[in-house]
């Protein structure tokens, strides 16, 4: 007989160890009942061993077994659960670089082959319009694991001495300080609770109710998905401008330059870009922030790469030891050192690409959004193959638009939007109107 786990009550649910958690079915289990109750899981496996074909549902089901049941044990709350897309970049980095450290064959093999896989895999969630922490977790663990070979194999050679390992060091925790910064809060748009609600009085009566006792008036409270409605209803035309600000998923207007992210579900001012390598959307508040990570990862990996290739290949200049460097494979710890050198130049140059690109938009006043809108509907200059796009809307000149973009933080309470305000006192004049004609 199957033995069911116990349904948990919402007032125990604070009451589990740190090995316990509740499912998907809202029961009690344990990290280690993972593999107990597999019935979508037997199944499948009967069905392959038997040659038939798998039913349409069963790799989602067994995808979601696995997702729930793989926890971490947690001090508070229970076990908490662990996203399987962390998991890739910690078992495939060091496997494919100490393989590609075997031969130079190989590492040409494995670094033309590593992008290209991180490309498709982009690609392939990006059109789900999915959250995934596989970037997040590939640029951490990249940072962390160049860093652990910078001190386990080139620090004990002595061609490094404490000042470059402390700026080395320095430069880690400035990026991952940086990194937290960013994530904090891309400067969401939150509904405005004096415009969200509002009383709005009727002076024309309805047929089916006598509303004599209260002088012909009807008190009806409104929410901004009601006064949308009613607009329709009353054939009443919103500006153009209002009707592209207006967020039906979100359900608020939003302000000029503030856009949607289908990925993570949000309105964000400001909106540039969702950003997969922090796992979050760059916006009005935490775009310095970003341009600072950036600078402080690239200071540091670029002066990482010249102290590696200056310990490995000392007899070669620094531009042309990635190039060419006689002896590197001879001893398998240089090797790996020259092949992780050569990663971090491949993640290197993309990231110098994506902060260049900032820098230009930065320089115009244009967001990431708002150059690939025009460049779509062929509204924008853009020049050097799409690099520079300038749209000619918010640009300031150089100056002034730097500095709106580095007090642009500053201003993240913007005003009521007009559309609203303008909306519910059309309502009330036409009600009016609609009386006296009466």
């Amino acid at each position: 007989m199957k033995k069911r786990a116990t349904k948990v009550p919402e007032e125990e649910e604070e009451a589990l160890c740190c090995c316990e958690y509740v499912n998907r079915f809202g029961e009690r289990s344990h990290v280690a009942a993972c593999c107990c109750d597999c019935e979508d899981l037997d199944d499948a496996c009967d069905r392959f061993l038997k040659r038939e074909p798998q039913k349409p549902e069963s790799l989602s089901k067994v995808t979601e077994v696995f997702s729930d049941r793989i926890r971490v044990p947690w001090f508070w709350g229970g076990a908490r659960k662990v996203d399987l897309s962390v998991i890739p970049p910690l078992i495939l980095l060091p496997v494919l670089l100490h393989v590609a450290a075997l031969h130079f064959l190989l590492g040409i093999v494995v670094l033309t082959a590593l992008p290209g896989l991180v490309l498709w895999y982009y690609y392939f969630t990006h059109r789900k319009k999915g959250r995934t922490l596989f970037f997040l977790s590939l640029a951490l663990f990249s940072l962390g694991y160049m860093y652990y070979l910078f001190i386990t194999e080139v620090l004990p050679t002595g061609d490094v001495g404490p000042v470059q390992v402390t700026v080395v060091t320095v430069g880690v925790i400035l990026t991952l300080v940086a990194l937290v910064n960013t994530k904090r809060e891309p400067g969401i748009v939150r509904p405005n609770q004096d415009s969200v609600h509002s009383t709005v009085t009727y002076y024309s009566s309805l047929p089916d109710r006598d509303l004599a006792p209260h002088g012909g008036r009807q008190d009806v409270t409104m929410t901004l998905a009601n006064r949308a409605g009613s607009s329709e209803q009353e054939g009443m035309a919103f500006k153009e401008s209002s009707r592209r600000n207006w967020c039906p998923v979100c359900r608020v207007a939003r302000p000029p330059r503030a856009g949607h992210c289908r990925i993570c579900g949000v309105c964000v001012l400001r909106l540039d870009h969702h950003c997969v390598w922090i796992n979050s959307c760059v916006g009005q508040a935490n775009h310095r922030s970003f341009l600072v990570t950036l600078v402080l990862f690239l200071l540091t990996s670029l002066y990482g790469i010249s102290l590696v290739l200056q310990s490995v290949c000392p007899n070669q200049h620094l531009f042309t030891a990635l190039l060419y460097c006689p002896g590197v494979y001879n001893q398998y710890s240089t090797a790996l050192c020259f092949t992780c050198a050569w990663y971090s130049c491949i993640v290197t140059g993309g990231l110098l690409h994506l902060l260049v690109v900032q820098v230009i938009n930065v320089s115009y006043n244009v967001t990431e959004r708002e150059a690939r809108t025009a460049l779509r509907d062929k509204t924008a200059r853009s020049a050097y193959w799409g690099l520079v796009v300038d749209t000619g809307v918010y640009s300031k000149g150089f100056r002034g638009n730097w500095a709106e973009f580095m007090t642009m933080g500053e201003k993240l309470n913007p005003p009521p939007s007009p559309a609203l305000t303008d909306l519910v006192a059309l309502l009330g004049v036409n009600t009016q109107e609609k009386c006296e004609n009466k």
